[in-house]
């Protein structure tokens, strides 16, 4: 997978289309990452005791990865990532501006 945990990320695509935040969680199995703050969502709990009383909890849903863009940290435009391979290292590069993330 090429996005990272702490990458900072641009939404293109959905109801929240032009939010950033950086990654809080990378699901590579299943494709997806956890953005806070972004594609949030109700969710009514029923009351399960007395002393627990029902409520309306705002939850945080993971964003596919073909949905975002990471935001490089030197031109900071929403960009693809490459990978670059110089002798035992393999680094991911900027498509814009050939930098090193």
């Amino acid at each position: 997978m090429k996005l990272r945990k702490g990458d900072e990320v641009k939404v293109v695509r959905g109801k929240d289309k032009g939010k950033t935040g950086k990654i809080e969680k990378v699901m590579p199995k299943e494709n997806m990452i956890l953005v806070p703050n972004v594609n949030l969502y109700k969710r009514h709990l029923k009351a399960r005791s007395q002393r627990e009383p029902a409520e309306i909890k705002t939850l945080t849903k993971p964003l596919s990865v073909s949905n975002v863009r990471l935001i490089c940290p030197k031109c900071k435009l929403p960009t693809r990532v490459g990978f670059k391979i110089t002798g035992d290292k393999k680094e991911r590069i900027c498509k814009k501006c050939k930098g090193v993330i």
